[in-house]
């Protein structure tokens, strides 16, 4: 857990990488591991607020992956309907507003009707505010905040484009955590990201844990966040 002194990210987002590989590595479907990282999601959701992070956004499925089997992704579809439709209830109970980010024009209209529903019947909760990215890139995010602006004649500015993106009403992340040992930043929340700080854990997704995450939370507050400034 962190010290009551540490200092500690507002907002943390998160790449769950490993879920495949944690199932394949045992001898099981890719989509037993999805699974068991629905399940991780939980934990962490649950545990976040009381670890001191208001504001959690997690990288569920990207743009790019829709290469996957035509069973996997239909498989996450479906994990992405559950989880919504068994969650909702305790989500609001339990003081979390939901909202997701990315394109949601190729989700199924299903999908894009619980997607809708828990945004109001969460949107007056404030104890975390959790994001799902999903269909998401960051690279397409930026494309379609330009169309969005070039559409209405805006003037582009820093400003304006940041009121165009889909993260509009959502601080910059604090902290961008990726887990299974993978160094890349996948295209997530690149414009958001800038000054962000990064930690990179080997452990897969399933078997990333709220005592881990308080660790990765302590270590945070050790670094000289400086956004572009000289040492003291």
């Amino acid at each position: 857990m962190p010290s009551e002194t540490a200092k500690r990210p507002q907002h943390v987002a998160i790449i769950m990488d490993g879920n495949g590989r944690w199932a394949t590595g045992r001898g099981w479907p890719r989509l037993v591991g999805h699974r068991r990282g629905v399940e991780r999601v939980r934990d962490i959701v649950g545990a976040a607020p009381d670890l001191g992070v208001r504001w959690l956004t997690l990288y569920a499925f990207s743009t790019e992956n829709w290469k996957r089997s035509t069973e996997e992704v239909l498989g996450l579809m479906s994990l992405f309907s559950r989880y919504i439709q068994r969650e909702a209830v305790k989500l609001a109970r339990e003081g979390v507003r939901m909202r997701f980010i990315g394109d949601r024009s190729r989700l199924s209209n299903h999908l894009q009707g619980l997607m809708r529903d828990i945004e109001a019947q969460t949107a007056g909760n404030s104890r975390l505010n959790l994001t799902v990215a999903i269909n998401y890139g960051g690279r397409d995010e930026m494309l379609r905040a330009m169309r969005r602006l070039a559409a209405e004649g805006a003037e582009i500015s820093e400003e304006s484009f940041c009121r165009a993106l889909d993260t509009h009403d959502i601080p910059d992340p604090d902290l961008v955590i990726r887990t299974s040992g993978e160094t890349r930043v996948s295209n997530f929340l690149l414009w958001q990201a800038a000054y962000a700080e990064y930690e990179f854990t080997p452990t897969l997704w399933p078997d990333f844990t709220a005592e881990e995450l308080g660790r990765i939370l302590d270590r945070f507050g050790t670094r000289d966040r400086r956004f572009g400034g000289a040492l003291a």
